[in-house]
């Protein structure tokens, strides 16, 4: 059976129409999302896959000031077509906190272990927190039928993906670029063009890989990536 999952960074300051026209024809089963704002009526993104026939797990990360002012709670998300057996929200550290949110997934009588996180932005230079914060990740991760994805904030040649890469297997080795869509994704990198990978989706070994694609949208300045899994 072919699974197919999408992770998205949409961004608390994203553009909603944009984000709910991908979000609607991407035909994923199974969707981790990063900069989930809880209880937005600007960017309602719950209520949104909700109404597809998606359930969710949700985990706050912190809170954060918004473009128009206002301060609201960001998490990260799991959604599912399939029953969410269980959840946990594992903390990855005190200082700049963050946060992995963990769905157990009911696929066909296996259960799946998925999770959605999003590490410490670092502005693409070496972070020990970030590094701590994979360190934490990976020893929370069961060792078999597991899907870890999110914004890592980190480019392929950081220590903090390396941590990654050596307990699970990338399911896009290209490392083509995902960020960023526009220069207000960060005011201090004011980034010019999408030249630079900072989303993965990771799997434990027994979970067989195939068509990992960088999707297109202008909703957030994150890209949407997907791939498909089956086991």
């Amino acid at each position: 059976m072919d699974i197919k999952i999408v992770s998205w960074n949409i961004w608390c300051d994203g553009h909603f129409d944009q984000i709910a026209e991908f979000l609607k024809g991407c035909n994923a089963d199974i969707i981790g999302l990063q900069e989930v704002l809880s209880h937005s009526k600007q960017i309602p993104v719950v209520d949104l896959l909700t109404s597809l026939g998606y359930t969710h797990a949700y985990g706050q990360a912190f809170t954060m000031s918004l473009a128009n002012g206002k301060t609201e709670e960001m998490g990260n998300a799991v959604f599912s077509k399939y029953p969410i057996v269980g959840s946990t929200v594992h903390a990855l550290s005190e200082e700049k906190k963050r946060i992995a949110v963990q769905a157990d997934i009911n696929v066909s009588g296996t259960v799946l272990h998925v999770f959605s996180t999003h590490l410490v932005h670092s502005h693409q230079q070496p972070s020990e927190i970030q590094e701590l914060q994979a360190e934490t990740l990976i020893k929370a991760l069961p060792k078999e039928k597991t899907i870890v994805m999110g914004d890592f904030n980190a480019t392929p040649d950081s220590n903090a993906v390396k941590q990654m890469r050596s307990a699970l297997v990338d399911t896009d080795p290209s490392s083509a670029p995902t960020w960023s869509v526009y220069p207000e994704g960060c005011p201090e990198c004011k980034p010019q063009k999408i030249d630079t990978r900072l989303d993965y989706i990771f799997a434990t070994a027994d979970i067989k890989i195939s068509s990992p694609k960088v999707e297109s949208s202008k909703g957030s300045d994150h890209l949407p990536i997907s791939v498909v899994v089956s086991f």
